[in-house]
């Protein structure tokens, strides 16, 4: 016979082991969770163009990610998975000079196993004020015949344009956890330059979403080697100040060498850098141009550049929009292999390479309407310290860059 302190032993024995075999049969061997921290960061882009002209509260909006979410070694959520989002206030322009207003937030993104998570995050984007130039068109008007000063009360400000591509960062709403079986391991060969060009854009966007310019070359260099390399062989950063740009033009006319150019947008920003180099038997009418802009993107520490090449053959005035422009060389490869050559002459590239894009572009217009074509290729330079010699030609173009003249560079 047992005794009652035995009896209670033993049947505490048997209740471990059947409750060790219950849990066991719930995991299969080898299975693992992995948590999906509440707060994990995802960076986003808008998949489309919106305006608080035409957008209404609770419009439903598509966003892409940007980067892959890596957890644990585990790629939970891809480059270019879906997000979603809506919008959740839309004001229009108004009197006073005021802007419109569009505010976004996001609601899920997809995982690597097809299931989706709650995000937060919001953001607001306002139009451009007006309210400054409303105040300088009533003091004019106040001086010339006050009782019409009023009016310009009455001014409106810009809508709010959010450009596809605008990014923006939202955060896992809860803990998740996923089975790391179903999930697959973070490669760490995956090359940024090839997730860059897959997002890329094909062209850059004017300020109200019309596609521009071709993006027909990527650079690999640190900042201050590609401002040196521009530097070196010449080119110059157009201006952007608006006094100083009235200034240029009022004293030096058709020598005027900075001449600015329009914004355009890649990744809902605008460029980063505006380089020109002119033709000095005709400055104004006729330069080679780039914009550049920062991908956000880098290669072992080195940062990726994306840029936008055109040649300036003319000046022409754009009937719908009012305004006096460029026209440019259609043919966009010979700019951006004028580019490539120009910059070998002084500041040799460690790699030159013609790479296509996910989105080819061969034949497209300005955002002013202007045609061009292309083979379709993006031109990829790395650039680095080692730098050519600089020749004679280029020493003498380093001095009259002193004048703001720069002597014509052969194909």
């Amino acid at each position: 016979m047992f005794c009652a302190a035995c009896l209670t032993t033993l049947v505490w024995i048997l209740l471990l082991l059947f409750a060790h075999g219950l849990f066991g049969q719930g995991l299969p061997a080898g299975a693992a969770a992995l948590l999906i921290k509440s707060g994990t960061p995802v960076q986003l882009q808008l998949a489309e163009t919106i305006s608080s002209a035409h957008t209404h509260k609770n419009d439903r909006l598509d966003f892409a990610v940007l980067k892959d979410v890596v957890v644990g070694g585990f790629t939970v959520i891809r480059t270019g998975a879906l997000a979603k989002g809506s919008v959740i206030g839309v004001k229009g322009k108004r009197p006073l000079g005021i802007g419109g207003d569009v505010i976004v937030k996001l609601d899920s993104v997809e995982l690597t196993t097809g299931q989706s998570v709650g995000l937060v995050g919001r953001k607001e984007f306002k139009g451009r004020s007006r309210a400054i130039r409303m105040g300088v068109e009533m003091a004019i008007a106040a001086v010339i015949y006050w009782p019409a000063a009023p009016v310009f009360l009455l001014s409106r400000g810009r809508e709010s344009t959010v450009l596809k591509g605008a990014e923006l960062t939202a955060y896992t709403k809860d803990d998740s956890s996923l089975k790391t079986e179903d999930l697959p391991r973070s490669l760490e060969s995956v090359s940024e330059l090839s997730e860059t060009i897959k997002l890329l854009p094909p062209q850059a966007l004017d300020d109200e979403g019309r596609q521009g310019d071709m993006l027909n070359l990527m650079f690999l260099a640190r900042e201050d080697d590609l401002e040196r390399a521009f530097a070196r062989a010449g080119w110059l950063k157009a201006d952007k100040s608006i006094p100083y740009i009235v200034w240029r033009l009022l004293w030096q006319r058709t020598r005027y060498t900075k001449l600015p150019m329009y914004h355009l947008y890649v990744f809902g920003r605008v460029q980063d850098y505006s380089y020109v180099l002119p033709d000095p038997k005709s400055i104004v009418a006729r330069r080679h141009h780039l914009r550049i802009w920062k991908t956000g993107r880098a290669v072992d520490g080195i940062p990726l550049w994306a840029g936008a090449a055109t040649h300036d053959v003319s000046i022409e005035f754009v009937k719908h929009t009012l305004r006096v422009s460029h026209r440019i060389d259609p043919n966009v490869d010979a700019e951006r292999d004028f580019i490539a050559g120009n910059l070998a002459e002084t500041w040799q590239p460690t790699r030159e390479e013609y790479m296509h894009c996910a989105q080819s572009v061969l034949s497209a217009q300005t955002a002013t309407g202007q045609g061009y074509y292309s083979d379709g290729r993006m031109l990829f330079l790395e650039l680095t310290r080692k730098d050519a010699p600089m020749a004679a030609a280029t020493e003498v173009a380093s001095n009259l860059r002193q004048t703001g003249v720069k002597p014509e560079l052969k194909r």
